[in-house]
């Protein structure tokens, strides 16, 4: 491919070739907004000649994420707070809350021209509004990492852990560490596209393994404390010799409170993601007996670096191969 010119620029950041010019040899006299589209368009482009130093303080990476009451994105969210303290200062990486329920709000977000980006890092759920938002902000030439979980199946570049293998390492402890032969139940939000791959992975572990502990029913929590506790209280009266529950997403502590009112609560082997006080706590007690937990702090810390390399701020290439899940049990603690 031939290296990239003025018009090439220039078409990127949607403005003209003079502007280009003007940005690109410091000679001033251009919109901050305009400096930091051309700047961007030229990093995206891999323009190759260093870029004026002066310009770095105008990118801006804005982190987009849901759930600001859990404890997981709690962690992701004060994650992406200590990096941004160790960067350039004048790189600001802005952190926002939005509506998990609401699409069309989030899509608005995406698609925001309010303040100019750098980049934007997404850890939000996945719907047709969502992803076509996404596609038209890459379409700008703004760089998108997805965390968590995908925005969209086909744009961006994503930072997780391979939530298929998650499901599959849920269903081997539950298989070979069951108190008793028995039924076992998984529950998951199903709006999230990795809860359904980690139930698919833990239920695919069960068909290849069949025996006496078997997948047997799945519950949709919500990861709503109300819905949670709903769904396993139905299941522990459906299955009044359960032995094994794999919760593939939150609400946690509504699953521990039922279990520990539940005369048979220890005898269920439960298997839960992300550790918190209160799953710390539950491990402790015999509550819980694995927790997988996504490692958010690594996952921030990947996304940034996959942002600064896009936009030129680093020479570094970030490892593309998924963040790896920590497996805790009351042992380690």
């Amino acid at each position: 491919m031939s290296k990239p010119n003025y018009q090439d620029i220039a078409r990127r950041a949607g403005v003209g070739t003079a502007t280009v010019e003007r940005v690109l040899n410091g000679r001033g006299g251009v919109r901050p907004e305009l400096v930091e589209k051309v700047v961007v368009a030229a990093r995206t482009l891999n323009y190759p000649r260093t870029l004026p130093d002066a310009h770095r303080g105008l990118l801006r990476i804005e982190v987009l994420m849901v759930r600001p009451e859990t404890t997981f994105y709690r962690r992701l969210s004060k994650a992406f707070e200590r990096i941004a303290a160790t960067l350039d200062p004048l790189v600001i990486v802005h952190r926002s809350f939005t509506e998990e329920m609401k699409p069309d709000e989030i899509a608005r977000r995406i698609l925001s021209t309010d303040l100019p980006r750098a980049g934007l890092i997404l850890a939000v759920p996945n719907s047709p509004l969502i992803s076509a938002a996404v596609e038209a902000v890459v379409a700008r030439g703004v760089p998108v990492v997805h965390v968590v979980t995908r925005a969209s199946e086909s744009t961006g570049e994503f930072v997780g852990i391979d939530n298929y293998a998650a499901g599959r390492t849920a269903a081997h402890f539950i298989a070979r560490m069951a108190r008793a032969e028995g039924p076992v139940i998984g529950l998951c939000h199903p709006i999230y596209q990795v809860h359904r791959d980690r139930i698919r992975g833990f239920s695919d572990y069960f068909h290849e393994h069949p025996g006496p502990i078997a997948f047997e029913w799945l519950g949709f929590s919500r990861d709503e404390e109300h819905y949670s506790a709903e769904s396993l209280s139905l299941a522990l009266e459906m299955y009044p010799d359960l032995v094994g529950l794999y919760n593939a997403g939150g609400a946690n502590s509504a699953l521990i409170q039922v279990l520990r009112r539940h005369r048979r609560g220890r005898d269920v082997l439960f298997v839960g993601h992300e550790l918190t006080d209160y799953t710390s706590t539950a491990l402790r007690e015999g509550i819980m007996d694995v927790v997988l937990d996504q490692a958010p702090e690594a996952q921030a810390q990947r996304a940034l670096d996959l942002i600064l390399r896009r936009i030129g701020l680093t020479a570094i290439e970030p490892d593309r191969a998924p963040i790896r899940f920590v497996t805790i049990t009351a042992e380690a603690l």
